[in-house]
């Protein structure tokens, strides 16, 4: 009689597809059916049995299979187990799966492909629209762009560069006579006062008397705004010193504190806004890796002249008003600026917070390299200025008892204000649009908290922080203060 005949065998082989259907017992489907009939045979058979299923030979092959079937699950079968793997009768569909794409699995892929994909995508219209850019505009970049003869009449700023060192040794000289006890607290905080207001205001009033280039202006007040916040974070930090010290003094313990020159200069040519006497440091400086960021550091600075003299320029130029002219031919311009100023910003943030820091730590062996975090995800910022406000802002309006939320706001005008100084005075325009644009974020962040509270995803707040980041926040600003420029310019004309 044959096994498929059996009336024994088919109610085994029931049974067994009755069984519990777990990932481990379907693996092994086709072992337990085998198993299940290879001890029966037909009663017309002999001791030697034409209807015997499994001889000795497939039931060891069956037991090793069924050893190595977690191990084996996903290998091509050879030819010995072939028989055991992958048959009909095993169930291909096992447990519940949702599809790659689906919201609750699209987080737990790999998107690798699809990254590259879009690499290529962004390198094939980006080449595309440099092509379009050349054959209409021609090459737009002149020997101008790196050095004119107008850069010669900027020397006044480079003067007023070269003397803002005067004012940390002011600072010191002030730490060393309190340290000595010549002079008291209320005296050592308005000479502090005066210092580092006058570090600022004294760029301010160079750079307004003096018809200078836009450039020129813009690093003259960002290198004047560092050394106000590294004056302000040294006579903080010596100031909570000497307060440590006292009482520890009051408590018969030991609290070294120490004023030194060496330390200061460290602190002001250091990558970093925190004051302490002390830094981490690394062991030995990697001359061929300064020498591999310094050329990255060129190429992309030629990349951002190359955007802003063929793109963003004749875009800028070509321009209305935002706030006067055709409010659809504002969107679309706005929307043409968007790309090159992402661009552009991009390149400016992995020039100054990746290159040009990293370089500065590796020559000075600074070992903190925590320059910035995952900003890209909306949920960190730079941590140079982040760190600063921190610990000489946010904390200390804590500590004497103002609200959180006035903390914030606090800290967040501190650094509206310092943005609108870094523009608008090169520009010698007070519009206040910086500070708007920075004031602006503290209602954006409420309502990106709401709606990543109320939806249960970051991802809402992600796309928030750069549809304002590179939709309307950077174009619309770029947009005011080129026309109110310009309408400057042309009314001093």
């Amino acid at each position: 009689m044959a096994i498929s005949q059996s009336p024994g065998i088919l109610e085994s082989t029931e049974t067994v597809i009755g069984t519990s259907h777990s990932d481990s017992e379907l693996n092994l489907f086709p072992l337990r059916r085998r198993t299940s009939t290879a001890g029966i045979q037909s009663p017309d058979a002999d001791g030697s049995g034409n209807g015997e299923a499994v001889d000795d030979r497939d039931r060891v092959e069956s037991s090793n299979l069924m050893s190595n079937a977690g191990e084996n699950a996903n290998e091509v079968p050879s030819s010995s187990d072939i028989r055991f793997t992958y048959r009909p009768s095993v169930p291909a569909h096992r447990r519940i799966k949702e599809s790659p794409l689906s919201s609750d699995a699209i987080f737990k892929q790999s998107h690798a492909g699809l990254f590259n994909l879009c690499i290529v995508v962004l390198v094939a219209v980006n080449s595309r629209l440099i092509i379009e850019n050349l054959m209409k505009y021609g090459w737009l970049i002149r020997s101008g762009f790196w050095f004119s003869s107008r850069s010669l009449s900027d020397w006044p700023l480079f003067m007023c560069c070269l003397t803002l060192p005067v004012f940390p040794l002011a600072a010191l000289a002030v730490e060393k006579l309190v340290h000595l006890n010549y002079i008291s607290e209320p005296v050592v905080f308005f000479l502090h006062v005066i210092i580092s207001t006058t570090a600022v205001l004294y760029p301010v009033i160079v750079i307004l008397r003096c018809d200078s280039a836009f450039l020129s202006g813009v690093a003259l007040m960002l290198f004047a705004c560092i050394v106000w916040l590294k004056l302000v974070s040294y006579a903080h930090t010596n100031y909570d010193m000497r307060a440590l010290a006292k009482s520890a003094e009051k408590g018969n313990a030991k609290h070294s504190y120490d004023v030194s020159f060496k330390s200061l200069v460290y602190f002001m040519v250091a990558p970093t806004l925190c004051y302490q006497t002390r830094y981490p440091r690394t062991p030995a400086v990697r001359k061929s890796w300064v020498v591999r960021q310094f050329i990255k550091l060129i190429i992309f600075t030629g990349v951002m002249g190359f955007i802003i003299e063929q793109y963003i320029n004749p875009i800028v130029q070509n321009s209305q008003h935002p706030l006067k002219g055709n409010l659809l031919y504002a969107i679309e311009r706005v929307l043409k600026l968007s790309v090159p100023i992402l661009y552009v910003w991009l390149c400016m943030f992995y020039c100054f917070f990746h290159l040009w820091l990293n370089i500065l730590a590796e020559l000075l062996r600074f070992g903190d390299r925590e320059f910035y975090r995952d900003w890209w995800n909306a949920k960190t910022v730079e941590e140079p200025v982040h760190k600063w406000m921190v610990r000489h802002i946010y904390f200390p309006c804590l500590r004497n008892g103002i609200p959180k939320g006035v903390a914030i706001i606090i800290s967040f005008l501190v650094s509206a204000v310092f943005h609108e100084l870094c523009v608008a005075v090169p520009c010698h325009i007070f519009k206040l649009w910086a500070f708007i644009g920075i004031m602006f974020q503290v209602p954006l962040v409420l309502i990106t908290n709401y709606l990543q509270s109320k939806f249960r995803s970051s991802m809402v707040g992600n796309m928030i922080f750069w549809f304002f980041f590179c939709i309307l926040g950077q174009p619309m600003c770029v947009l005011l203060y080129y026309h109110d420029l310009m309408n400057r310019k042309g009314k001093a004309d």
